[in-house]
């Protein structure tokens, strides 16, 4: 199965190389392993869109389509 999942398709990707190497590594060629390969992973990652926007966000204020909306009193 696909996934445009960021968390999913990384570690899918662990997942099918740790069982195709079961049994051929330690346990520190495992790590070194999955590693290396979250770090090639990450490198096909973007950045989200609007992420300047976050700390905006986070502090309740409000986005409609990407645009601050702004409270008229009334």
């Amino acid at each position: 199965m696909r996934t445009s999942n960021p968390i999913e398709s990384t570690f899918a990707t662990v997942r099918l190389r740790t069982v195709k190497t079961r049994g051929c590594l330690s346990r520190k060629t495992t790590l070194t392993m999955l590693f290396k390969l979250i770090l090639l992973a990450k490198a096909k990652w973007r950045k989200l869109d609007g992420s300047s926007h976050l700390a905006k966000v986070i502090k309740g204020v409000p986005f409609r389509d990407g645009i601050k909306q702004i409270k008229h009193a009334a």
